[in-house]
């Protein structure tokens, strides 16, 4: 089975939808090339070193043993895809506990995270192309102390496990110095498609989740289809026409919690992708039915510059019947019943109201399907950034708030 994709509520028509084939086929060409920088994502799922994820597997399982405490440092794709994937797939196994570090430049958070951690044996994952950006920076320094201070030099080094590039970086010269033992950030693949690499993987391994399974989702995801049936291109158009008629916000909308970081994994993805040459769709994020009661009287009648897409759950993985206490109209009922009318009865009440819809049917949170989600939005968001006439691959305007950060701490 694939994860499914619904127009029929996007107001838009299938002739809409194929007008722009020429345009996607040469994009289509683009990213199968082999040839475009920073497209390694694209053939991964089958191309994959056998050697490398044994290797992925075999860390994962000493970590597993030795510690309790599980830190992964990293910002943006660096980690985002990797906590996404272990927050909506749950972590299997009572240990070890994992946290995350970096992300922030927080005090506050990270002296709370050193207090929690005391008493707890402790390894850690620092993921850094370059080794040089300030927040993992940052963590990795103060962990890294915490685990000399505890352990030792010699014993520290063992419990560091770094994911870098193959050749240059500061944090590549460190690992090669220390012995920490090390994985590799691919060349052509950039930190928001990197899931599926070490970067991503290596956590999720920790986590006891199938990255095998993972990878073989992904992997169906690759096969060639007829345009009118490659549903991450049909969406890349379906995108690039709403952002035409003025829809510039996309706002991703889950029912279940366990996918808030898959939606925060979206926002960078398709944010840093395509918001370049005063160009983007602006993408956003709630979860419902919480969101609602904050966010529905503005989706109902506010300024309608957004349109939505659902990630709708089939079949989650747990549910509960619903007390008696709760009163006649609900009593008996399943809650995954409940939250299934929430869904379509808010789709009924936006399509009264014009807003335009995408569903995507995820028929189970498994890590096959995880998979499937990752290479679909990977491949239309690439194919997204070629409609809109941007590079989807670079982020210039990141670097350019860092410049100006280096320079008031310079002057402060």
């Amino acid at each position: 089975m694939r994860i499914g994709i619904d127009f029929n509520e996007s107001a838009l028509d299938k002739g809409q939808l194929a007008e722009k084939q020429k345009e996607l086929s040469a994009g289509q060409r683009r990213l199968e090339s082999g040839k475009e920088a920073f497209t390694g994502w694209v053939r991964l799922p089958e191309e994959i070193n056998k050697k490398e994820i044994i290797r992925i597997k075999t860390a994962a399982a000493d970590i597993r043993r030795k510690c309790d405490a599980f830190i992964v440092i990293g910002i943006g794709g660096s980690y985002l895809g990797a906590r996404a994937a272990i927050e909506m797939l749950g972590k299997k196994g009572s240990l070890p506990q994992i946290y995350y570090a970096g992300h922030n430049i927080s005090g506050t958070y990270h002296a709370e995270l050193l207090e929690e951690l005391e008493g707890k044996e402790i390894c850690i994952c620092v993921i850094s192309k370059s080794g040089t950006t300030t927040e993992p920076g940052i963590a990795f320094a103060l962990l890294k102390d915490l685990l000399i201070c505890k352990y030792g030099k010699e014993e520290a080094r063992r419990r560091i496990y770094a994911v870098t590039d193959r050749n240059i970086g500061v944090l590549r010269e460190e690992a090669d110095r220390e012995g920490y033992e090390s994985f590799v950030v691919p060349e052509d693949i950039g930190g928001r498609y990197s899931v599926l690499t070490a970067v991503g993987l290596l956590p999720i391994s920790v986590a006891g989740i199938d990255i095998d399974e993972m990878l073989s989702g992904a992997k169906k995801m690759m096969k060639p289809q007829l345009f009118l049936e490659d549903d991450a291109a049909m969406y890349a158009v379906a995108r690039s026409r709403l952002f035409s008629s003025g829809k510039v916000i996309e706002v991703f909308e889950s029912y279940e919690p366990r996918l808030f970081y898959f939606c925060e994994w979206l926002k960078q993805l398709f944010g840093e992708s395509e918001g370049k040459q005063g160009k983007g769709i602006f993408p956003a994020a709630l979860q419902f039915s919480t969101d609602l009661h904050s966010m529905g009287q503005f989706l109902q009648d506010g300024h309608q510059i957004f349109f939505e897409t659902i990630l709708n759950v089939e079949e989650p993985p747990e549910d509960l019947t619903v007390p008696e206490s709760a009163g006649e109209h609900l009593a008996g009922l399943s809650m995954n019943r409940v939250n299934r009318a929430a869904v379509y009865g808010v789709m009924a009440a936006h399509r009264k109201a014009g807003v335009p819809m995408i569903k995507i049917d995820i028929p189970a949170l498994t890590p096959y399907y995880f998979g499937q989600l990752v290479y679909f939005f990977e491949r239309a968001c690439a194919l997204s950034g070629y409609l809109s006439g941007v590079n989807p691959f670079d982020q210039p305007g990141v670097e350019e708030y860092k410049a100006e950060m280096r320079k008031v701490l310079k002057d402060s």
